[in-house]
């Protein structure tokens, strides 16, 4: 860790990098490691990385929608406290609604086989990582007719094109996740730097393997290369995990959908495909949902959630965070995760410089 840090002061470069993953986020804070970074003129930012806090407003709404009409909605507990303009999950469920926490689709399917006469209905998020899991259960047709999914899954290298076609802010390369890439491997990263001339390297979770990874990306700037490496091959092959990507192709399709700060990005939700509509909560109770469709995403006031999820923003640049907005009392949804970026600022940080 010392030689890569007395390195990169060496260089004198000014950078900024950013990142796509909560688990990145984690280490870098918790450890420090953006102090020391700042130390060598180089900052690394966090990107959409977080599931929960990419998804957006209105499809929380649906579950919501859903729940109130008598329908028990499954979801991870993060999902079910996250603010929209007609409450959250939790509020629901506080009105008497049934939302349930479960730690895996399986435990939703476990619950709809024991509960023949309800309606059950799982929140199925995450990206290429946990996608495979839920692919693999629709795979298996062993689920009860009372039992469907909303699919909120997304891919994510779609949400990384729309980040640098949108312009906003200046990023010399991007360290990819490690969990998503053991999936998809390199090659969709390959296009990307092509395209955008950025320099990409996968890296693992350890602090060690975050630093690694930075020198990795300064290396390149310096020898003007704009390529995508590997600091991860422990875990992370070129081609990724076949199996799962095969299986994953077989169940979903690109679709449309909006991601909380940044509106539409095209072929970036993983659909069920047309066989496969009778697990498809969207079309089962689309006459339910219909409305809830053609309204507008909701923002809370004051809450820069949007911002931070396109690394425009630190954490502590938003007005709420450790004053109306803390984890106990969540404004917007990277306050809630504990992949957020404002979470785990605040996790970490709270007693030394947070605002009062």
């Amino acid at each position: 860790m010392e030689k890569i840090l007395r390195k990169l002061k060496e260089i004198k470069l000014e950078l900024r990098f950013m990142h796509v993953c909560g688990t990145h986020q984690d280490t870098i804070i918790k450890y420090g490691l953006d102090k020391l970074l700042k130390e060598c003129n180089m900052e690394v930012r966090q990107g959409p990385g977080c599931p929960v806090c990419v998804t957006s407003s209105l499809e929380i709404e649906k579950a919501i929608n859903l729940a109130k009409n008598e329908i028990t909605v499954t979801s991870f507990g993060d999902m079910i406290r996250v603010p929209t303009s007609i409450g959250s999950l939790m509020d629901a469920r506080g009105e008497g609604c049934d939302v349930r926490i479960v730690y895996s689709i399986e435990d939703a399917i476990e619950f709809a086989k024991k509960s023949p006469n309800k309606k059950v209905v799982f929140i199925a998020i995450g990206f290429e990582t946990t996608a495979p899991s839920t692919a693999s259960i629709i795979k298996e047709e062993d689920i009860p007719e009372n039992f469907s999914i909303l699919s909120y899954h997304r891919y994510l290298p779609p949400a990384l094109r729309a980040l640098l076609n949108m312009g906003e802010l200046r990023i010399d390369g991007i360290i990819e996740p490690g969990h998503v890439s053991t999936i998809i491997g390199l090659k969709p990263y390959e296009e990307i730097s092509k395209g955008y001339n950025l320099p990409q390297v996968v890296v693992g979770f350890e602090p060690l393997d975050v630093m690694m990874g930075v020198y990795m990306l300064v290396k390149q700037k310096l020898n003007k290369q704009a390529r995508v490496e590997n600091e991860y091959s422990r875990t992370v092959k070129q081609d990724g995990n076949r199996k799962a990507l095969k299986l994953m192709s077989e169940i979903f399709e690109p679709s449309d959908v909006n991601w909380r700060g940044f509106q539409l990005i095209p072929k970036s939700k993983m659909k069920l495909k047309k066989e496969f509509e009778k697990y498809d909560a969207e079309v089962i109770y689309g006459d339910l949902l219909e409305e809830i469709s053609e309204k507008e995403e909701y923002e809370p006031e004051g809450c820069k959630c949007s911002e931070v999820l396109r690394g425009l923003i630190e954490p502590n640049d938003c007005p709420l965070i450790g004053t109306k907005c803390i984890p106990q009392n969540p404004v917007g949804p990277c306050m809630v995760s504990f992949e957020g970026a404002c979470n785990i600022e605040y996790k970490y940080r709270k007693a030394s410089h947070l605002k009062k």
